[in-house]
């Protein structure tokens, strides 16, 4: 289920960078509102709240103002290069019931067999999901899975309703193998076993105490 939030707008009527500024000084980001062809809806939003909301990946937000709301996803934010700080934010309306493309993160959880290690091919997604179901994250599950195995777009298992929106479903989005260095540190481990070995009894005849038989 998306992630609902809720925020209190008001509506912008100055524009430029001296005001924009002002702006985020008194705790209030510049945003617009579009909608297909149609003219923006210009308003200005409660920086610490929006700034939080925004850490949640494909919310879909309920922004209220002038007596009326819209419901909207994030399209674009603007951050200062150097403080961080969100300086605009660009939102697309959206309405019940209507399907849209989102960029979906992925990530994996469980321990593959062995020396194995989970490598993510593929970073974001591109799913089409109801705007009332867009999902957060598509998480991937390698618990107990073999060096070379390979989860394909195919074998994603996706929210009700949500469909993945690529070319090639067979592409492997998480592979599961034994990294090259691991492999290298164990063979360099068995060829050092041997030797050691070899060394062991020479060592044991070095440190046992001298015959005295031949000193009588």
């Amino acid at each position: 289920m998306a992630n609902t939030i809720k925020l209190e707008g008001e509506k912008r009527t100055q524009f430029g960078k001296g005001v924009a500024r002002r702006m985020r000084v008194a705790g209030r980001i510049p945003a617009a509102i579009y909608a297909g062809g149609a003219q923006p809806e210009f308003v200005t939003l409660p920086m610490k709240e929006t700034t939080l909301a925004l850490r949640r990946t494909n919310a879909l937000f309920i922004i209220s103002f002038d007596g009326t709301s819209k419901m909207a996803v994030v399209k674009d934010v603007q951050r200062n290069p150097v403080k961080r700080i969100v300086e605009h934010i660009d939102f697309y309306e959206v309405k019940a019931g209507e399907k849209i493309d989102v960029e979906v993160p992925v990530f994996v959880e469980g321990t593959p067999k062995g020396a194995a290690v989970a490598f993510v091919d593929i970073q974001e997604l591109k799913v089409r999901a109801d705007v009332a179901n867009l999902p957060e994250r598509i998480v991937v599950n390698v618990d107990g899975l073999v060096d070379g195995t390979k989860v394909f777009a195919k074998d994603i298992d996706l929210p009700e309703g949500a469909e993945l929106d690529i070319d090639d479903l067979n592409e492997s989005v998480v592979t599961v193998e034994v990294p090259e260095d691991a492999t290298l540190s164990t063979a360099t481990e068995e060829a050092a076993a041997p030797a050691d070995a070899a060394a062991a009894p020479a060592d044991a005849a070095a440190a046992a105490p001298a015959d005295d038989s031949d000193a009588k």
